[in-house]
This record gives structure tokens, C-alpha cells and sequence, in this order.
């Protein structure tokens, strides 16, 4: 027998019926008020979120793939990447500090760029990718832990600082990371709990074929009933 699906309030654990919403609202917790979900993922927003998050991870290449800055004190001119400055920081057996910029700045950052691709790209055709449950889920994992915001403030911070002691030459990675931040900041905002209702949406109308490519047969379920309140 097949049951309503149920959302739980990420602030108190009310737990609800989910209910069946028209476009644009927003569903909230009758107990704290936080927002459960909401109907704003459309076939044009994921056009917008996907070419935001393509253009991320182009510009995300160009920064890891050039100099930050470039300082010159007494002509003696000196020049790394983020990569390099990792690197340092191993070598002078700060390896938790290394790994810690590494998985903030680098690695986190990258995959989730590289998940929400995965699932956004397949959804744009109406499929529902291979693993869509796990690669959501491994994207509000890693979520929280990119810093790329941070790691532009340490930079400005210490460019100012330098500025008094060498030449500080902002160099092509400098300019890529505050646009790529900007870009990240609008990829942050999307709330990827969303394309699970589009998933759904699509499971129901019998457009999204399954994993083995084979159309998906339109629920029988009746749908769900509002949230109590």
C-alpha cells in the first residue's frame, strides 16, 4: 500500500505530509515557521542555474590554474597559486592547515560544481540521472564546507597588509576568484532539495525513464494531502 511522502522540518522535526503545491509558494512549519519547501524549480530556472553553474566551473579552472598574486620586493619577484600556496604549507609540516584550504577552497567546492552538473544536465532533458538520491544528498554534505568566500577575504587581507612591504601585482587567478565567488554565491542560493520535486514531477507524468533507460511507468498513487496544521 503506498504511503504520502513526509517532510520534516529541518529546524524543530515537525514531521508533515507533504502537500501538493501550486507554482511559486512556498510550504512552512506550522510549529516554527522555517521553510519546509518550496515550488520555484522550473524548466527556465534550471536553464539559469545550469548555465551559472557551467560558467562556475570554467572560471573555477582558470583559478586554479593561474597565479594568485605576484609580489616584488627589492626586484626580487615572487609569484604562486592557490595550489602552490598548499603545497608550502605541507612543506613547512602544517599538512592539517593544507588539507584544510585544500578540501575548503579545492575539493569541496569541485564537486559540488560538478554534481549539480550531473543532475541538472540529465533533468533538462526530462531524465532522472543514475544515483540522483546520493549525488543530492553528497551535495548538502559538502555545501557547507566550500569557503571560497573566505579564502577572497584572506586574500584582500593580506594584500592590504603587503601593499607597506613589497609590490602586490593582482594576477589572472585574483580577478577569476571574485567572480567566480559572485557566481557561487547565486549557485549557493539554489536550494537543490527542489530538483527532487521536479524529479518527481517527472516520474509522475512518465517522462523520466529509468536508470537503464526504459520509460518510467506514471504513478498510481493518489496525491498528497496538505500538511496539518
Amino acid at each position: 500500500m503506498a504511503h504520502d511522502p513526509l517532510i520534516a522540518c529541518h529546524e524543530c522535526d515537525a514531521l508533515y505530509r507533504k502537500p501538493h503545491l501550486p507554482a511559486r509558494r512556498t510550504a512552512r512549519c506550522s510549529r516554527c515557521g522555517a521553510a519546509l519547501f518550496s515550488t520555484t524549480c522550473d524548466s527556465a530556472r534550471l536553464d539559469r542555474v545550469c548555465a551559472i553553474t557551467v560558467a562556475a566551473l570554467v572560471t573555477f579552472v582558470i583559478a586554479q590554474s593561474f597565479p594568485v598574486i605576484q609580489l616584488d620586493a627589492n626586484g626580487i619577484v615572487t609569484q604562486t597559486s592557490l595550489f602552490g600556496a598548499i603545497m608550502v604549507l605541507w612543506g613547512e609540516n602544517m599538512q592539517i592547515v593544507a588539507a584544510m584550504v585544500f578540501c575548503a577552497t579545492i575539493l569541496f567546492p569541485f564537486i559540488e560544481l560538478v554534481a549539480l552538473l550531473y543532475v541538472l544536465l540529465p533533468l533538462r532533458r526530462g531524465v532522472v540521472a543514475p544515483g540522483f538520491n546520493l549525488v543530492l544528498r553528497a551535495i548538502a554534505f559538502v555545501r557547507p564546507w566550500g569557503m571560497l568566500e573566505v579564502f577572497m577575504l584572506g586574500v584582500l587581507v593580506t594584500i592590504v597588509k603587503m601593499a607597506s612591504l613589497a609590490r602586490v601585482i593582482p594576477e589572472t587567478a585574483l580577478f577569476a576568484f571574485g567572480v567566480l565567488t559572485l557566481m557561487f554565491t547565486v549557485v549557493v542560493a539554489f536550494d537543490a532539495r527542489s530538483l527532487w520535486d521536479f524529479a518527481d514531477a517527472l516520474r509522475e507524468r512518465g517522462a523520466a525513464p529509468r536508470a537503464d533507460g526504459t520509460p518510467a511507468t506514471p504513478a498510481t498513487t493518489p496525491p498528497p494531502r496538505p500538511a496539518p496544521h
